[in-house]
């Protein structure tokens, strides 16, 4: 069983796919909110997410946290700018929106309290009466029985369409999972892992295993690993300053790093596309793998992304990326 199951559409639509046992279809990149209200303002985000939708996409993934690291910022500042966005242009019922909690730094953990109050805040910011997707942001010590509990309330009371699970161990998601179908409580739909090209331990193996077994479906964050899968950062080469310069970096002394990238050129050549669309094509062809989540803080940023959801890699392609990153 995989949670990436392709949905029918009308010709000439977009390619969607199903996120598990939900009733959400997506697009298969998810646009990546973590820039709005840090590296890109209001007006900046509003663009790059008017261009996201005309193109097609959907499916846009965000935090309560975000982007509480910025200098003048508390968090909430992306769920704010999404949500005027969403009243601006009259097209919430177009959109999926992905949401998280357990991270801000005024209401951290998965409590049943701070759920219900989180996520009371997330629907205000966002402006809307129910969140499409509803993830626990980070695990931490609160016993399963207690925060799916809490999970299942809100989608009881209509606030939560779907709930999902980020940076979570195979573990306690199968934990979580077992619970929930024992009570037959809401179960978790999607899990939301870091994962990428140069960071594949984290999610392959035993959490990958329990995400199969579910049929759930799987969002990756970092997809082009903080910028470095568009080969921006290279061996030898200029850095490039920039809030996220630091992060793609550290790859750079990574063997496998400058080897991922040998085997990006090759592969970008010969079908005459972007080293990023490469990387999210080798991701979004990934078992279970419905949506790779990458940001843009431009518009000019938003096409190599987009174009991954058309970009098919032969074995011969997808053989010579695995051994690369392996």
């Amino acid at each position: 069983m995989t949670g990436n199951h392709t949905a029918p559409t009308p010709t000439g639509a977009p390619h969607r796919v199903r996120l598990g046992g939900s009733d959400l279809s997506v697009h298969p990149l998810s646009l990546g909110g973590n820039v709005f209200g840090w590296t890109a303002d209001e007006e900046q985000s509003f663009a790059v997410l008017d261009a996201y939708t005309a193109a097609g996409g959907n499916f846009v993934d965000t935090a309560d946290v975000y982007s509480a690291w910025a200098p003048g910022n508390t968090g909430g500042e992306s769920e704010t700018i999404i949500g005027n966005w969403l009243r601006s242009r009259g097209n919430r019922d177009d959109v999926v929106i992905a949401t998280k909690v357990g991270m801000h730094p005024g209401a951290g953990g998965l409590g049943a309290a701070n759920i219900k109050a989180s996520a009371e805040g997330s629907l205000r910011r966002l402006g809307v009466e129910r969140i499409d997707l509803y993830y626990t942001h980070r695990d931490d010590d609160t016993p399963v029985e207690e925060f799916v509990t809490a999970l299942d309330e809100l989608v009881r009371e209509g606030k939560v369409r779907a709930v999902a699970a980020s940076n979570i161990g195979a573990e306690r998601l199968a934990e979580a999972l077992a619970f929930a179908e024992r009570e037959g409580l809401a179960k978790y739909v999607a899990v939301q892992p870091h994962y990428n090209l140069v960071s594949r331990g984290t999610f392959e193996g035993p959490l990958a295993d329990v995400v199969a077994d579910h049929g759930l479906a799987t969002v990756p964050y970092y997809a082009l690993a903080s910028g470095f899968l568009t080969g921006k950062y290279r061996p030898g080469g200029p850095g490039v300053a920039s809030a996220r310069s630091e992060g793609a970096a550290r790859y750079l002394d990574d063997p496998r790093g400058p080897r991922v990238l040998e085997a990006l050129d090759k592969v970008a050549a010969e079908h005459g596309v972007e080293l990023a669309t490469v990387a999210l094509a080798w991701l979004a062809a990934r078992p279970t793998v419905a949506a790779p989540i990458a940001s843009a803080r431009t518009i000019e940023q938003l096409p190599p992304l987009l174009a991954a959801a058309t970009l098919r890699l032969t074995p011969e392609e997808t053989a010579l990326l695995d051994r690369a990153s392996a």
